[in-house]
C-alpha cells in the first residue's frame, strides 16, 4: 500500500481512515532502484549510481522501481513540487542541492506536519474543537450504549443464575409472555427507547443474546484457567448423562484449592454422538490439552472421577487409562458425590425390565406427592410417607424401594380406599386401579424382591467405605465380602419365584420367569464387575491414613511405613525421607492431634505459620483435599454434579447449554469476576463491527 505505484494510482485522499494510518504506520517503501546517471566532468565520463544510503540519511525520501526515480513520501501523500510528488527525481549530480532545497519548502514542511497529525487523537483535539465536540459526543452515546448493553447482561446473569428465560418458549417481538428485559425495560424508559430503535441492542434478539452468552463463557473459562494455572494440583470429575432430548452430554468439572479453600467448577458440557471409550477420551484430551499445554502442568492433574458410566466401563480399557496415558499422575478415584448404590444406574443402561421396574416405582412415589389429599390418605394408612423418587437417568432411592417392599399390602389397600372411594377425582381413582395392579405384578414384584436385597448389601458396602480407620487390608476384605454376598444373591435368584406372594400375577404382555431369572443374574454380574472395578486402585485411601489425627498416637508408637511407601509410589512429588521427618514430628506434637481431620489439620499449619517447615506434608495435604476421595468429612461433599443433571432436566437450547449452565451453576464465581459486565462489553464490540458505537475514542 506504501510503494509509489500505489500512491500514484489512487489519491490518498480517496482512502479510508484506517488505510492511511495502515500507509502512515508501513512508512516510505525504500526499494533497490537501478537509478544511474553518466555525465562529463573535467573531461571525463562519469558514472553515479544510486545508493541506498540516502535512505537512512534523509527519512521522508522513497523510490519507484517502475519509474527509476526518487520521490518525497509526504509530498506524494498530501500534494506538493510536481518533480518529488508526481514526475520523480532522477539527477543524481545534484541530488544533495536538490533535497536541501526541497526541504526548506512552506509545503513540504506543512507535509511533514499533516503526516504527523495524522490518527493522532490528542493532537487533533488540540487543533480542532469541531473534532473535540464529535469525540465527546461519540463517546456519551457509547456511555449509553454501553449502559444499556451492561442492563441487558445483567438480565442474561439474572436469568442464568435462578434458571429463567427472557420469554419462554416464545421469544418473538409479538410474544405475550414477557421476561426480564421487558421488566427492565418498564423500569426504564431510556432502556425501552433504546430497544425499540437501536436494533443492535434488541435483547430479545436471538442472535444478540447468543453472542453475549459466548462472550460470557469465553470470560468465566479464561478466568477458570487462570486460577487452574497458578493452583498446585488439579483434579477432574466426569459425570456422563442424558438430558431429556436424549443426547448423551459429558460434564467436565475441575476440583481444586482456591485460597485455601477447595473448590469444584463446573467448565462444559461436551455433546458426544456416541457413549464409546474412545470418543469420550478423545474430546475429554482435547479439552485438557488446551488447559495444560506443558509437561509441568500435566503433572498437576493428579485425580479423574466418574460416576461408572458405560463410557468407563473395564479400568484397563476404558477412558481412565487413555487419559493416564497423557497425564500420568491423574489416577482414577471413587467419588464421594456418587453413593456406591449408584452402581444401579448401570443395570438400567443395560436391561430393560430393570427401567421399567424403577420407573414403576418412581411413578407411585409421584403420585402420591402430587396430592396432599392422597399423601394424608398415605400417613393414615401406612403411617409413612414415601419420598420423592427419581428416574433412573439421575438417581436412586433406596429408601422408597425398600418402603414399597415392605409396606407392599398397606399400599395396595391405599390405592384400593382410593379406586373406591368418591372423595377423589377420576384421574387419581385410575391411576389408583393401575398402581394396585401394578403391586400385584409378578414382575415388578420379582425385581422388588431382588432390588430390595441387592441395594441392601450395597448400602451396607458404602457405609463400610466411610470409615476413617481405612486400610487396604480392610477395603479388599469389605469387596470380598460384598462380592460374596452378591453370588449368594445370584444363586438365590432360581428360587426367588417360589418366595413371591401367591397372589400375584402374570400380565399377558410381561415376560415368561426363565427370562427374568436370566435378567437377574446379569444385574448381578453388572454389579459385582463395577463395584470391583470402582475400589481396583485405594492407595490414595491409604494415603489419606497417614494424615488421620485421631490415630496420631498411635503411629507415634508405631510409624505406618507402609501407608508412606504406598503415598510415595502414588504421589512421585513426594520426597519420602523428609516426609517421614515431618510425619514423625506430627505425631509426637499434641498440639497437631487436636485437628479434626486434613481441612484442620491445614489450617492448623497455616496458623502457626509452619508452611514453610513442613513443605512435604502441606503438599500431601493439598493432594488429599484435591482428590475427590471417600471420606466422612462435610468439606468433601460436593453438589456440582448434582446441580448439574438437575439442570439438564430443563430443555435448552443447543448454543445456549454450555453458557447458561456456567451462569446458573457458578453464579457465585461470576459475583467475583472483576469487571465482568466492561469485559463482556469489550469482547462483544470486538466481535465484529457494530451499528452502535461501544469503544471509546480519546
Amino acid at each position: 500500500m506504501n510503494t509509489v505505484e500505489q500512491l500514484l494510482a489512487k489519491s490518498f485522499h480517496a482512502l479510508s481512515h484506517e488505510n492511511k494510518l495502515i500507509i502512515k504506520r508501513l512508512g516510505p517503501d525504500r526499494p533497490d532502484i537501478q537509478l544511474q546517471q553518466s555525465a562529463i566532468d573535467r573531461g571525463k565520463i562519469c558514472k553515479r549510481t544510486f545508493s541506498k544510503t540516502w535512505y537512512t540519511k534523509v527519512d521522508w525520501l522513497t523510490g519507484s522501481t517502475s519509474k527509476n526515480a526518487l520521490f518525497c513520501f509526504p509530498c506524494l501523500l498530501f500534494g506538493g513540487d510536481f518533480n518529488w510528488a508526481r514526475k520523480g527525481v532522477t539527477d543524481l549530480k545534484h541530488l544533495a542541492i536538490i533535497i536541501r532545497k526541497h526541504a526548506h519548502l512552506k509545503r513540504h514542511i506543512e507535509n511533514l506536519t499533516r503526516l504527523g497529525m495524522l490518527g493522532d487523537a490528542t493532537i487533533e483535539a488540540h487543533v480542532s474543537d469541531t473534532y473535540r465536540r464529535a469525540i465527546l459526543k461519540h463517546n456519551e452515546a457509547v456511555d449509553k450504549n454501553r449502559r444499556i448493553l451492561s442492563t441487558l447482561i445483567d438480565c442474561i446473569r439474572f436469568s442464568g443464575a435462578f434458571e429463567l428465560v427472557f420469554r419462554g418458549h416464545d421469544e418473538s417481538e409479538s410474544s405475550s409472555n414477557p421476561g426480564m428485559v421487558d421488566l427492565s425495560a418498564s423500569l426504564d424508559h431510556e432502556m425501552e427507547a433504546c430497544l425499540a430503535n437501536v436494533a443492535v441492542l434488541k435483547g430479545t434478539a436471538k442472535t444478540i443474546q447468543n453472542e453475549l452468552l459466548e462472550c460470557m463463557l469465553q470470560i468465566i473459562r479464561s478466568y477458570i484457567v487462570q486460577q487452574l494455572k497458578t493452583t498446585d494440583f488439579v483434579a477432574i470429575q466426569v459425570d456422563d448423562t442424558t438430558d431429556v432430548a436424549n443426547k448423551t452430554r459429558v460434564a467436565l468439572i475441575f476440583r481444586y484449592i482456591e485460597n485455601d479453600k477447595v473448590v469444584e467448577r463446573f467448565y462444559s458440557f461436551i455433546h458426544l454422538g456416541d457413549s464409546i471409550a474412545e470418543t469420550v477420551a478423545t474430546s475429554m484430551l482435547t479439552e485438557l490439552d488446551l488447559i495444560f499445554p506443558e509437561h509441568y502442568d500435566k503433572q498437576k492433574l493428579i485425580a479423574q472421577s466418574y460416576d461408572g458410566a458405560s463410557v468407563t466401563s473395564g479400568i484397563f480399557d476404558g477412558i481412565q487409562k487413555k487419559i493416564q496415558a497423557v497425564f500420568p499422575n491423574a489416577h482414577c478415584v471413587h467419588c464421594y458425590a456418587h453413593h456406591l448404590h449408584l452402581i444401579v444406574q448401570q443395570v438400567v443402561g443395560k436391561i430393560c425390565e430393570a427401567y421399567i421396574f424403577f420407573m414403576d416405582v418412581a411413578s407411585i412415589a409421584a403420585f402420591f406427592s402430587g396430592s396432599s389429599k392422597r399423601t394424608k390418605l398415605l400417613q393414615d394408612i401406612v403411617e409413612s410417607r414415601v419420598p420423592n423418587g427419581s428416574a433412573p437417568c439421575l438417581n436412586f432411592n433406596m429408601v422408597t424401594v425398600n418402603l414399597i417392599y415392605e409396606c407392599r399390602v398397606d399400599l395396595e389397600k391405599c390405592f384400593n380406599t382410593i379406586e373406591a372411594s368418591g372423595d377423589f377425582e377420576y384421574k387419581s381413582r385410575s391411576e389408583a386401579r393401575g398402581f394396585g395392579r401394578t403391586l400385584q405384578d409378578r414382575e415388578f414384584q420379582f425385581f422388588l424382591f431382588l432390588f430390595h436385597e441387592i441395594m441392601s448389601l450395597l448400602y451396607k458396602f458404602h457405609n463400610q467405605l466411610l470409615k476413617h480407620n481405612i486400610e487396604t487390608v480392610f477395603i479388599q476384605r469389605a469387596t470380598n465380602q460384598f462380592v460374596t454376598e452378591m453370588i449368594k444373591v445370584r444363586e438365590g435368584i432360581d428360587s426367588l419365584d417360589s418366595r413371591l406372594p401367591k397372589d400375584s400375577i402374570f400380565s399377558n404382555h410381561r415376560k415368561n420367569i426363565s427370562k427374568l431369572v436370566r435378567n437377574a443374574k446379569q444385574i448381578c454380574d453388572i454389579i459385582v464387575k463395577h463395584a470391583k472395578e470402582r475400589f481396583l486402585f485405594t492407595k490414595h485411601l491409604i494415603s489419606a491414613t497417614l494424615l488421620h489425627s485421631g490415630r496420631f498416637a498411635h503411629y507415634d508408637i508405631s510409624f505406618p511405613e507402609q501407608a508412606l511407601c504406598d503415598a510415595v509410589e502414588t504421589y512421585p512429588m513426594l520426597n519420602k525421607a523428609d516426609l517421614r521427618t515431618e510425619l514423625t514430628v506430627l505425631y509426637g506434637m499434641h498440639v497437631y492431634r487436636q485437628s479434626n481431620g486434613v481441612v484442620s489439620l491445614l489450617a492448623l499449619i497455616q496458623k502457626l505459620n509452619m508452611e514453610n517447615s513442613l513443605p512435604e506434608t502441606v503438599t500431601l495435604l493439598k493432594i488429599l483435599l484435591t482428590t475427590p476421595m471417600t471420606t466422612t468429612e462435610s468439606e468433601r461433599c460436593f453438589p456440582t454434579l448434582k446441580r448439574i443433571e438437575t439442570f439438564l432436566r430443563s430443555t435448552i437450547i443447543e448454543e445456549r447449554l454450555n453458557a447458561f449452565a456456567m451462569l446458573t451453576i457458578e453464579r457465585d464465581l461470576v459475583k467475583r469476576i472483576p469487571d465482568f459486565n466492561i469485559q463482556v462489553i469489550e469482547k462483544f464490540a470486538a466481535i465484529k463491527e457494530r451499528r452502535a458505537d461501544f469503544i471509546y475514542k480519546k
